[in-house]
C-alpha cells in the first residue's frame, strides 16, 4: 500500500474501511524481483507464473468463458517453459504453474465483480497471438507495458452513449416482439433512461442487486411516463402499456447466459454453473421487479396487437430492427464500431431468418433459435478468419436478441399470480430455446475450429 492510499484509508470510517478492502488490489509488479529488460523465459518460477496469472484474470474480468481464460494462459506458460493447471470460475480463479525442473506455484485470485468488455478481449486476443507468435521472447517490461495499456484503456462510451445504444437496442427488440411505433417509441425512451441510470451506478461500483432493481424501476417509470404523455396528444389504448417489458431488456445477461453453454459443453462445469447462476439471478431480479410494477399498473401480459404488415415489409423491418438491436447489445458490451456493425449484419441475418421459420413455416421456437445461432456461428468463423476478430466478441451480440427475456417475464408473471401451469409453460419454453442457442453456436464451432472440436 502507498503512503498515499494508506492515509486516504486512515480518513475513513470503520465500518467505511471494511466496505473499502472487500477486494484488496493486485498489485502485479510487486511480484517481480527481476528488473524490466529480463527476458521473460529468465524469469524465475514465480514470475513466470504470476505473469500466466495476470493474463487469465484479465480475460476472465473482460466477460469471456474458462475455455478461451484457459487457452490464452497454456499459450502462455508453454512458451515461457511451464504447464499450467486452472480452475475457473465466474469471478475466481486458482492455478498452478510447474517448470521442468518439477517445481510449482499455485495462486488463487478473485475478481470484485464482471463484467463485458468486448474490446479489450479483442486486444488480449492480439496480445496471446502476437506473443505466441513471437515464440515468447519478450522482456518483462514490455509484458508490464503491453498489459497495463490493455488494462487502461478507457471505455469507448459515455453514459449517455451507452443509454443510447440501449435505447436502440430495445426500441429493435420491441418491434421484433411484435410491438408497434408507441411501443417502440416508449420503450425507446425506457431504456435509454434506464442505462444511462445503470452505467452511473456502476462506475459508482454500487452492487449489481441495487443497479439492476433501480435501472429496470426507472425504464418502466420512464415507458409509463412517456405512454401517458403521449396519450395526452394522441388517444392510446392502455393496452399499449403491456409493451413497458420491452424498455427493461437492455438488463439480459445474454454474455452469461451463453457462455455458461459452452463452457459446460467444454466440461467447465465450475465456470457454466457459476454462469448459468448469475444469469439467473438477474433475471429473477428483474423480472421480479417487472411484476411489481405490473401489478402496481393492473396491467397484464397479452399479446401485442398485429402490426398487419405484408411479407416483404415484414422482413425488411425486421433485418433493420435486428441489426439495431444487435449493433446497440454491442455497443453496451464496449465493443468498437466496426465489431459492433459486423455483430449487427450477422445478428440482422441469424435473428431475420430464425423468425421466419417460425412465421411462416410454424417451425418450434426452439428449433428455430438452434438454426439462426447456428448460422450467427458459422457467419462468425468467417468473419473471425477474415478480419480476425474474436469469435464470441460478434457471436454473443448478434444472438443475444434471441434470448426469450419476454418468455422469462410472462413466466415470473405467472409464478407470482400462482398460475403455475401457464407460467410452467412459458419457462419450459424459455428454458427450451435458452438451451439451444449455445448448441447451435457449439456445432458452428465444431465444424469450423479443429482446436474446439478435440477435447484433449
Amino acid at each position: 500500500m502507498t503512503k498515499k492510499e494508506d492515509e486516504q484509508r486512515k480518513r475513513l470510517k470503520p465500518q467505511e474501511r471494511l466496505s473499502h478492502h472487500h477486494h484488496m488490489r493486485i498489485r502485479w509488479k510487486e511480484f517481480f524481483t527481476s528488473d524490466n529488460q529480463t527476458a521473460a523465459k529468465d524469469a524465475t518460477l514465480s514470475e513466470r507464473a504470476v505473469i500466466v496469472g495476470h493474463i487469465g484474470m484479465m480475460f476472465l474480468s473482460y466477460g469471456t468463458g474458462a475455455w478461451r481464460v484457459r487457452t490464452a494462459m497454456n499459450t502462455v506458460a508453454r512458451k515461457l517453459n511451464m504447464t499450467c493447471s486452472a480452475d475457473i470460475g465466474l469471478v475466481s480463479l486458482e492455478y498452478t504453474c510447474v517448470d521442468r525442473d518439477g517445481k510449482s506455484y499455485t495462486q488463487a485470485l478473485s475478481l470484485p465483480s464482471t463484467g463485458v468488455n468486448t474490446t479489450k478481449l479483442h486486444y488480449m486476443s492480439k496480445f496471446v497471438y502476437e506473443f505466441e507468435n513471437d515464440d515468447g521472447n519478450w522482456t518483462i517490461g514490455e509484458i508490464h507495458q503491453r498489459l497495463t495499456k490493455i488494462s487502461r484503456m478507457k471505455a469507448q462510451y459515455t453514459p449517455w452513449q451507452v443509454g443510447l445504444a440501449a435505447a436502440l437496442a430495445c426500441g429493435g427488440f420491441t418491434f421484433l416482439l411484435g410491438g408497434g411505433i408507441v411501443e417502440v417509441i416508449c420503450a425507446f425512451l425506457g431504456a435509454g433512461v434506464g442505462n444511462y441510470v445503470r452505467r452511473k451506478m456502476i462506475d459508482r461500483r454500487l452492487t449489481i442487486v441495487a443497479n439492476i432493481i433501480v435501472a429496470v424501476t426507472v425504464a418502466s417509470c420512464v415507458y409509463v411516463g412517456a405512454f401517458y404523455l403521449l396519450r395526452l396528444f394522441i388517444p392510446l389504448s392502455k393496452h399499449l402499456l403491456d409493451g413497458y417489458i420491452g424498455a427493461m431488456l437492455f438488463v439480459i445477461p445474454g454474455f452469461p447466459f451463453i457462455t455458461s453453454g459452452l463452457d459446460m459443453s467444454k466440461l467447465d462445469m465450475r465456470s457454466g454453473l457459476e454462469r448459468m447462476a448469475y444469469a439467473l439471478m438477474i433475471i429473477l431480479i428483474a423480472t421480479s421487479v417487472g411484476w411489481g410494477v405490473a401489478m402496481i399498473l393492473n396491467v397484464h401480459p397479452q399479446d401485442f396487437l398485429p402490426l398487419n404488415l405484408g411479407a416483404v415489409t415484414l422482413t425488411i423491418l425486421r433485418l433493420i430492427a435486428s441489426f439495431c438491436g444487435v449493433f446497440g447489445f454491442s455497443i453496451m458490451f464496449n465493443s468498437k464500431i466496426q465489431m459492433a456493425t459486423a455483430a449487427g449484419l450477422i445478428g440482422a441475418i441469424a435473428n431475420t431468418l430464425r423468425l421466419s421459420l417460425v412465421q411462416w413455416i410454424n417451425m418450434p421456437a426452439a428449433a428455430a433459435a438452434f438454426i439462426g445461432a447456428f448460422i450467427a456461428g458459422m457467419l462468425a468463423s468467417f468473419i473471425h478468419q477474415k478480419i480476425g476478430y474474436p469469435r464470441i466478441a460478434i457471436t454473443i451480440p448478434s444472438i443475444v436478441i434471441m434470448v426469450p427475456g419476454l418468455y422469462m417475464y410472462r413466466a415470473m408473471f405467472n409464478f407470482g399470480f400462482i398460475s403455475i401451469n401457464i407460467g410452467a409453460r412459458w419457462a419450459m419454453q424459455a428454458i427450451m430455446i435458452i438451451f439451444c442457442l449455445p448448441l447451435g453456436l457449439i456445432v458452428a464451432r465444431i465444424l469450423t475450429d479443429k482446436h474446439w472440436r478435440h477435447a484433449g
